[in-house]
């Protein structure tokens, strides 16, 4: 026998150094949480889902329009098809240190074991919105049935958008059809959020307990965003987008008009700007939740376009998209750090913030830009000084020992 088939198979390496990281996958993922804590920081400071002013005065009917065409329902996704993007990207690095197939699902299945404990910690101990958890449990699903399928398994993954598409425009005929009835003044329809009104800590523990494995479970559905993520991961859109500047140009644009069509019937409701009857609250709402979808698939390829621009010809991208992408290689610490603060500033136990001011929802905004320019500062301080997030130091320690 050679050398080469009688050496042992190569330890698996490492998540990806940063000299070797493409800018787009990490601005979204910066950009992202931005996303994610005003949505947060809103369901939070005003303990429903998702985080809107029931009864907008003033310029709380202009956020809650904005909000509800931006952010609500379309920053999860962007999270989905990020974390899908991500399965490939650890795929192919171990793939490309020598790794075999069973390497590679083994440290795949590991780390998002790991996930599920950090999501089930994260979402008892401090918010039970969270989604590690379920994106664990959808990453070794993911990892077992699909991730190592052949293109011709991976190809049917787009057609999920040409099926989602096709059940936007029957919701919208249907909300369309009910918004013909008679007005009726309905309410926007929230879903109440009981850990965030609990008095003290012990009792939103509870609260939490009760919360988080139901919302878990209903996060597990979004197997086939993750899996149009992956799709891209493979085709790398994110980290090559100078090669695929015509389809995300196309998808940035239909994705984020569909998105924002489609939730506009929402949008209005919420800012007061509409009045509906009971009727066509639910399909108004469900209209704009399913087209969030398209948003998060329209800001994924907008972060690309904006990547390839930033850096065409050689350019160096300026001090803030550097910080930003700073984060997006600390985006778990970044989320996590989210959730400390919404714990610390808006629960009744602790400062209790929403409850000092005239407009909860208008000092969600402020405290989500501020929670998050920390958190851009302070991914920007480590990187300079060559340090991982510590999140992600400790799922690097627990995916692959410490090394």
């Amino acid at each position: 026998m050679t050398a080469d088939l009688q050496a042992p198979p190569r330890v698996p390496r490492g998540p990806v150094t940063a000299a070797e990281r493409a800018l787009a996958p990490d601005l979204a993922r910066g950009a992202m949480l931005l996303l994610i804590a005003l949505a947060n920081a809103a369901g939070v400071f005003l303990a429903s889902a998702p985080g809107v002013e029931a009864n907008p005065q003033g310029a709380e009917r202009l956020y809650n329009l904005l909000m509800v065409e931006l952010v609500h329902a379309r920053a999860f996704p962007l999270f989905a098809l990020m974390f899908g993007y991500g399965l490939v990207q650890l795929a192919r690095r171990q793939e490309s240190s020598g790794a075999n197939p069973r390497q590679v699902r083994s440290v795949l299945l590991r780390r998002n074991a790991w996930l599920v404990a950090f999501g089930a910690a994260h979402g008892l101990l401090l918010y039970s919105g969270d989604f590690l958890g379920a994106y664990g449990l959808i990453g070794i699903a993911f990892t077992l049935i699909l991730l190592q399928r052949s293109d011709k398994v991976h190809r049917f993954a787009p057609w999920y958008l040409a099926i989602g598409l096709a059940y936007v425009a029957v919701l919208a005929f249907l909300a369309l059809g009910s918004l013909a009835s008679a007005p009726g003044g309905a309410a926007v329809p929230l879903t109440p959020f009981p850990s965030v009104l609990a008095d003290s800590y012990p009792a939103s523990l509870a609260e939490r307990a009760a919360e988080w494995p139901v919302h878990t479970l209903t996060l597990l559905p979004m197997i086939l965003m993750v899996w149009v993520g992956a799709w891209a991961g493979r085709r790398r859109l994110l980290e090559e987008p100078g090669r695929h500047l015509r389809l995300l140009g196309w998808t940035a644009a239909g994705g984020l008009a569909i998105a924002v069509t489609a939730g506009l019937p929402m949008a209005l409701l919420a800012g007061g700007y509409l009045d509906v009857g009971e009727d066509a609250a639910a399909p108004v709402k469900m209209l704009y939740e399913t087209s969030g979808f398209f948003g998060g698939v329209g800001y994924a390829a907008l972060f690309g376009l904006a990547a390839h621009a930033l850096t065409r010809r050689g350019r160096r991208p300026g001090a803030l998209v550097t910080a930003v992408g700073a984060l997006g290689q600390r985006s778990l610490s970044g989320y996590l750090f989210q959730s400390v603060a919404w714990m610390v500033l808006a629960m009744p136990f602790t400062l209790a913030l929403g409850e000092r001011t005239g407009s909860p929802l208008v000092l969600s905004g402020v405290c989500a830009v501020a929670v998050w320019l920390v958190t851009v500062a302070a991914s920007e301080a480590m990187r300079r000084g060559g340090h991982r997030g510590p999140a992600e130091t400790l799922l690097r320690r627990l995916t692959y020992g410490r090394r």
